[in-house]
C-alpha cells in the first residue's frame, strides 16, 4: 500500500480575462498550497476493477478520485493488469473553493504512477490531470503557481514565504459552474493586481529592495504586497448571494488578518496573518459567533509537493 497526501489550495488572486468559444472562461490566478490535506491509499487487490472505499453521497461516475483511477486504467491498464483499492481520509471541506476534489485526484495520479513503476513524468501527469478538471494540473505540483488559460497552463513561481492562513468556510454549497455563469451577466468589475502579486514573490526571491532589510523584513513585505493586492473576480456574485462570506471576512479583518478573501468560487473564507497567535484568536472568535457548523482551520502556507 502507498498513501499520497492530497492538498488543500487557495487563490491568492483570481482574475477572469476572457472566454473561449466553447464557453470555457480563461483565468489568471495565482494558487498556493496549504497545510491542510486528505489521504489517499492505494494498494493492488486480486479483485478485477476499481474498489472505492467510500462513504460519500457522490455517485461513483461522479467522483473524481474514480475518475483519475479510470483514466489510468484506460490508458495503462495493460501494465496495470489487476484490481486497485482506494481508501481515503477526507479532511478538506468538500464544496468548499479549496480544490479538494481536484488534489484527490490529482494524489490518485501520482500515486498509481509510482504504485505501478509507470515512471510518467510530472508533465505527463499534468497533462493526463487536465482531461479530469482544469485544477488538477496545478495540483500535481503544489506550491505557489500562476494558473492561466482554462487553469492548466502553468508557471510555477518560487515558493511564498510561510505565512500563517485562517480558512473558515460556512455551512453553504456554492455552484462553481453557476457563479462563472452568473459573471458573464456583470458589467464590469474591479480586476486583482496579479502582475504585482507575482513581482513581489520574485522580488522577494531575489532579494531586490530599495534599502537593506533583513530577510524577516522582505517576507513581511512581500506578504503585505501580495495582500493588498488580492482579489477573486467572482466575489463579485458569490457575495451577494451569500451574507455569511461578508460576515467571515469582516470579522478576520477585524481580528488583525492583513486581507481576507473568499476563494475560488467560494464558500471558503481565508485571512492571512502575520503570527499564529492572532490567527488563533480570529478563528475562537468565528467559532463563537458563527457555531460549531462552520469548518475553522488555522493553518500555513507550504512549497512544492516534491
Amino acid at each position: 500500500m502507498i498513501t499520497e497526501k492530497a492538498y488543500a489550495k487557495i487563490n491568492l488572486g483570481l482574475d477572469i480575462v476572457g472566454r473561449r468559444d466553447d464557453g470555457y472562461h480563461l483565468v489568471r490566478m495565482l494558487m498556493q498550497s496549504i497545510d491542510l490535506y486528505d489521504v489517499i491509499s492505494m494498494e493492488p487487490t486480486e479483485e478485477q476493477g476499481i474498489i472505492l472505499d467510500d462513504s460519500s453521497d457522490i455517485p461513483m461516475t461522479e467522483n473524481l478520485i474514480y475518475k483519475a483511477a479510470r483514466l489510468m486504467y484506460d490508458i495503462y491498464g495493460v501494465r496495470i493488469g489487476s484490481g486497485l483499492r482506494i481508501s481515503y481520509e477526507k479532511h478538506i471541506p468538500m464544496a468548499a473553493g479549496m480544490a479538494g476534489g481536484s488534489s484527490d485526484a490529482a494524489a490518485v495520479l501520482r500515486g498509481m504512477n509510482r504504485l505501478f513503476n509507470l515512471n510518467l513524468s510530472n508533465e505527463r501527469i499534468a497533462e493526463l490531470g487536465v482531461m479530469i478538471g482544469a485544477d488538477v494540473p496545478y495540483c500535481i505540483y503544489g506550491g505557489t503557481a500562476l494558473s492561466e488559460g482554462i487553469g492548466e497552463v502553468l508557471t510555477q513561481l518560487p515558493d511564498l514565504p510561510e505565512t500563517v492562513i485562517l480558512v473558515a468556510k460556512p455551512p453553504i454549497q456554492v455552484s462553481t459552474p453557476e457563479a462563472y455563469r452568473d459573471y458573464d451577466s456583470l458589467k464590469a468589475v474591479p480586476h486583482p493586481d496579479i502582475d504585482e502579486q507575482v513581482d513581489a514573490i520574485y522580488e522577494y526571491m531575489t532579494g531586490i529592495s530599495s534599502v537593506d532589510r533583513s530577510q524577516s523584513d522582505k517576507a513581511a513585505a512581500c506578504i503585505s504586497r501580495i495582500a493588498a493586492s488580492q482579489g477573486n473576480v467572482l466575489e463579485f456574485v458569490t457575495e451577494p448571494k451569500h451574507y455569511q462570506i461578508t460576515e467571515l471576512k469582516q470579522c478576520m479583518t477585524d481580528s488583525g488578518a492583513l486581507g481576507a478573501m473568499m476563494s475560488g468560487s467560494g464558500p471558503t473564507v481565508f485571512g492571512i496573518f502575520t503570527a499564529m497567535d492572532k490567527a488563533e484568536i480570529a478563528a475562537e472568535r468565528i467559532r463563537a459567533a458563527f457555531g460549531e457548523e462552520y469548518f475553522v482551520k488555522v493553518t500555513k502556507t507550504i512549497g512544492q509537493t516534491k
